[in-house]
C-alpha cells in the first residue's frame, strides 16, 4: 500500500468525495468508499501537472512525488552463467530512462510546494528574536537613569528646590497664616460690595478656534459710595484694627522674663501677641454679628448682615479661622521653650 493510497483510506467518505468534486472526477456518486479511493488515486496521479498546486492535494504529492514523479529506474541484474558464475555477483545498475527528464518543471513544482509547507522558513528570516531579558533590563536601567539625570538638573537650573524652601519659610509663621485668612475674607467680601461687570468683548480668533470672550472687570465707581465702604470699613475694624490694638495692648510675651534665655527672646519678641490677637477678633466677631452690639449706632445693621453674608462661612467662619490661629500661636509658643 503507497503512502498516497493510505492517506486517502485515512479521509471519510463525505471528505472524499468533496475532494473529488475538487479534482473534477465524474461519475462518483454510487461508487463505495474503496472504489473513490481507487478511482482518486489514479485520478490525481494522471493530472498531477494541473492539480499539484492544489493546496488540499499537497499532503496527497507529498507521498507521491518521491516514489512515481522523480525519477523511474529500472533495475537490470546481470546473471551468472559458464565462467563468470564462480565471479562475485555484479552490483545492480540502475539507470535513467531516456523518455523521463530529469529537469520536469512540474516535478520541482510539486516539490517545492511540499518543501514550504513543511518549512516556514520565511519565519526565522522575517521575524527578529528579542534579545535575553537581562540585556533588555540593562537598557531599561539605563534609560531610567538618564531620565532621572535629566530631569535633576532641569530642577538645578530652575531653582525649583530654592523657591519652594523660600515659600516655605515664608508659609511657617503665624502671621503668614492671619495673613492667608484675612484674604480669604476679603476676597468673599469683595464679590459682595464690589461686584464685576461687563467692560468688553475679546473678539474669537479663527486661527486658535477660540469664540467670543466677555470680559468684566470690577465696578470701581462703587468705590464712591457708601455701599463699598460701610461694609468694608466694618470688616476691617472687627477682623483686622481692634484685634491688633488687643494684641498690642495685652502682649503677654513681653511679662516672660524667669530666665537669661527668656530675656533673650524678649529683646526679639513680636510687637502683637498672636494669641491675644485671634481671641480678641473672634470675641469680637461673635458680640457684632451674631449677638447684634451695634457700639452705639456706629455699626448700621445692613452692613453688617452684607459682612455677614459674604464672608465665607459667615461669622463661623471668621471665628474658625481665629480658632485656628490661636492653635498656630500656642504651637509656635511651645516650639521656642
Amino acid at each position: 500500500m503507497s503512502g498516497a493510497a493510505s492517506w486517502l483510506q485515512k479521509q471519510r467518505k463525505s471528505e472524499l468525495m468533496i475532494l473529488a468534486e475538487k479534482v473534477g472526477l465524474r461519475n462518483f456518486d454510487n461508487l463505495r468508499k474503496s472504489d473513490l479511493e481507487v478511482a482518486l488515486d489514479e485520478h490525481m496521479r494522471a493530472n498531477h501537472t494541473r492539480l499539484a498546486k492544489h493546496p488540499d492535494l499537497i499532503p496527497f504529492y507529498m507521498r507521491v512525488a518521491p516514489t512515481t514523479s522523480l525519477v523511474k529506474k529500472e533495475i537490470i541484474a546481470i546473471a551468472p552463467s559458464g565462467e563468470e558464475a564462480h565471479r562475485p555477483r555484479a552490483r545492480r545498475t540502475t539507470r535513467v530512462r531516456d523518455d523521463m527528464d530529469p529537469t520536469d518543471d512540474s516535478d520541482i513544482e510539486i516539490i517545492k510546494t511540499a518543501l514550504d509547507s513543511r518549512t516556514p522558513r520565511t519565519f526565522t528570516s522575517n521575524v527578529r528574536l528579542p534579545p535575553s531579558p537581562t540585556l533588555i533590563a540593562d537598557v531599561i536601567d539605563r534609560q531610567t537613569e538618564n531620565m532621572r539625570s535629566s530631569m535633576s538638573r532641569v530642577w538645578d537650573r530652575g531653582g525649583i528646590t530654592e523657591y519652594a524652601e523660600s515659600t516655605r519659610d515664608f508659609l511657617s509663621t503665624v502671621a503668614s497664616i492671619e495673613s492667608l485668612a484675612l484674604i480669604i475674607e476679603a476676597f468673599g467680601l469683595r464679590s459682595e460690595v464690589l461686584p464685576m461687570r461687563y467692560a468688553f468683548t475679546l473678539p474669537a480668533i479663527r486661527a486658535l478656534r477660540t469664540s467670543d470672550l466677555p470680559v468684566q472687570i470690577p465696578d470701581l465707581f462703587l468705590l464712591l459710595t457708601s455701599a463699598f465702604w460701610s461694609p468694608f470699613l466694618l470688616w476691617v475694624t472687627t477682623s483686622l484694627l481692634l484685634p491688633l490694638a488687643f494684641g498690642y495692648f495685652f502682649n503677654l510675651t513681653l511679662t516672660a522674663k524667669h530666665s537669661q534665655a527668656n530675656r533673650l527672646r524678649t529683646a526679639q519678641a513680636a510687637p502683637f501677641d498672636p494669641l491675644t490677637f485671634n481671641v480678641a477678633k473672634a470675641l469680637i466677631t461673635w458680640l457684632v454679628y451674631s449677638q447684634g452690639v451695634n457700639v452705639g449706632g456706629l455699626v448700621g445693621e445692613e452692613s453688617v448682615l452684607k459682612v455677614n453674608a459674604s464672608v465665607p462661612g459667615g461669622y463661623q467662619g471668621v471665628m474658625i479661622g481665629a480658632g485656628i490661629g490661636a492653635l498656630t500661636s500656642l504651637y509656635e509658643a511651645v516650639l521656642r521653650k
